[in-house]
């Protein structure tokens, strides 16, 4: 159990490096360490409040599948996103890529913790798989709350945040709906579809702050006016 245990760890924080290495202004390590954490109990609340489902969850009915798939998007991406801005009042969030970079975090965060319950829960083989699977779809899922919070820094509003948090509850709820279905190839088909699209999104927000951060410099430095910049919606 000890092996499978260390090898989700490792490969949490393996795509951990993957998405923060891209930030051209590294963020403290004590302040990532602490969203991490942070995730870490944002999946302890959404267990709680998925165990308040109670019988709903086991059962059989196409729409109550739908409905438990719903809420459980829409309570796991909801606390990743609390975590998450437990950063952006701290001086370190400072330039847009920061939104990506601390939600991801926050995700891996969620990630580990759901990873290491459910190793312990139904054995070190379904666990291992769960990791490899999972592991990387959080992070995903929280790249469109993250472009959001980063849209801060071009005075967004509230709209903003709103619509990038719908979108990774949206994501979410399609890949676990998908996932949790029996229907064979074409849900496979459609799952990869799925996870395509969020790959290419996660690739478009992480360029698209890659380019306003190399316009403006370093942002620490204070001495650049910064142009302005509108991103693409999303």
């Amino acid at each position: 159990m000890l092996l499978p245990l260390l090898a989700s760890t490792a490969l949490t924080f393996a795509w951990l490096w993957f998405f923060v290495r891209r930030d051209r202004h590294p963020e403290p390590l004590a302040l990532l360490a602490r969203t991490f954490g942070w995730g870490m109990f944002a999946w302890l609340v959404a267990a709680a409040f998925e165990a308040s489902l109670g019988r709903v969850l086991n059962s059989t009915v196409l729409a109550a599948l739908l409905l438990v798939a719903l809420l459980t998007a829409g309570i796991e991406e909801g606390s990743k996103f609390l975590a998450a801005s437990t950063a952006i009042s701290e001086a370190s969030f400072d330039e847009p890529m920061d939104g990506l970079v601390y939600a991801v975090t926050a995700a891996l965060g969620f990630a580990l913790m759901e990873n290491l319950t459910y190793s312990l829960g139904f054995g070190a083989r379904a666990g291992t798989w769960h990791a490899v699977i999972t592991t990387l779809a959080h992070a995903l899922f929280s790249a469109p709350q993250g472009y959001a919070l980063g849209g801060l820094h071009w005075q967004r509003g509230r709209t903003w945040v709103v619509q990038g948090v719908a979108l990774s509850i949206t994501l979410h709820f399609v890949f676990n709906s998908i996932l949790s279905s029996s229907a064979g190839w074409p849900l496979l088909l459609a799952l990869g579809l799925v996870v395509v699209l969020m790959v290419v999104l996660a690739g478009r927000y992480y360029l698209t702050f890659e380019a306003f951060a190399r316009q403006t410099g370093d942002p620490r430095q204070g001495s650049q006016e910064r142009p302005r910049h509108v991103p693409p919606s999303s």
